[in-house]
């Protein structure tokens, strides 16, 4: 018979080791930080410099700027990169460099022109801002603008004939402009951009460039969209600055305007699509507003092909 010392002993064995407790969960990474970016700014006539951010599209871009210099955002007719003087080289399209520095040229002198249309084309290649001004971007050599001496590039033009054009896009107001009758004078209202004393006099025609004021830096740019918020994006491939340059020359040759943004939004909407009946049903639902014709849109769908094979 067990005695009561040896049933003890066995009742109260030892116990068992706990399970070590779970090893706290780590931490959730934190997400990456969206790079904080500051631009520099400056009026192009003079003016302290300013610092500006946080702005997602051009008028937000104009309205900080306007904010810095106490100004209206609609005195802003364009910006320029890295150069004061009214260079079309230099002009802020759809990319800012991240250390690239920003002019703002706002309105000077208004000044009337009356036109008459001798032919069927003006010399003008107009542009917009993306902020309701659109602007004389090049007068071709020997046309009939070029023989005023009154019109220059930079000039924002603001009525034709008492019609205010404000709000209108550039390629609205090129076909206005194709549109009125031959023989018959007009009118033009213009507003230069105000100069500083190194500038006066000055009268440009525009050149044709290798590309449109992309000043960048590193491996990123700021691309701002008409629609849509800006973002940080690679610098674009040669494949992609070739057939931009070559679409712009063909917004350029079939409707009067030049626009980087607009050439590049094409390019990337080709890279969607694998046949030309594709190409131009996706321009359709994205850039409809435009009307492009069949023949434009074949043109611009063998460019980007050329480019593509150019650039291997």
């Amino acid at each position: 018979m067990e005695s009561a010392a040896a049933q003890e002993t066995r009742g109260a064995e030892a116990p068992r080791p706990s399970a070590p407790p779970p090893s706290p969960a780590e931490p959730p990474a934190a997400p990456r930080a969206r790079p904080r970016l500051v631009f520099r700014t400056q009026l192009a006539h003079g003016s302290p410099t300013g610092k500006i951010e946080g702005f997602t599209n051009v008028r937000e871009l104009y309205a900080k700027i306007a904010e810095a210099f106490g100004i209206a955002p609609t005195e802003i007719l364009f910006c320029t990169l890295n150069s004061h003087k009214v260079d079309m080289q230099k002009l802020l399209g759809g990319q800012i460099g991240l250390e690239d520095f920003i002019f703002a040229h706002v309105r000077g002198e208004t000044k009337e022109v009356e036109v008459t249309k001798t032919e069927d084309a003006l010399g003008l290649t107009i542009t917009d801002n993306g902020a309701g001004y659109a602007f004389i971007k090049r007068i071709k050599e020997g046309s009939i603008i070029n023989r005023i001496q009154a019109v220059c590039v930079g000039d924002s033009i603001e009525a034709i004939n008492d019609h205010s054009i404000v709000g209108c896009r550039h390629y609205e107001v090129a076909k206005m402009l194709r549109e009125l009758p031959k023989s018959q004078p007009f009118t033009l209202r213009l507003v230069q951009p105000k100069r500083a004393f190194d500038m006066i006099g000055q009268r440009s025609r525009g050149s044709k460039c290798p590309m449109e004021a992309k000043v960048t830096s590193g491996r990123e740019t700021l691309r701002l969209r008409s629609g849509g918020a800006a973002s940080l994006e690679e610098v674009p491939s040669e494949f992609e600055e070739e057939a931009s340059r070559r679409v712009d020359d063909l917004l350029e040759s079939y409707m009067g305007i030049r626009d980087p943004e607009l050439a590049s939004t094409m390019v990337d909407t080709s890279k969607k699509t694998l046949s030309v009946q594709e190409f131009a049903h996706r321009l359709d639902s994205v850039l409809g507003e435009f009307a492009f014709p069949d023949e434009f849109v074949v043109e611009v769908w063998a460019a980007i092909g050329e480019a593509r094979e150019a650039c291997g």
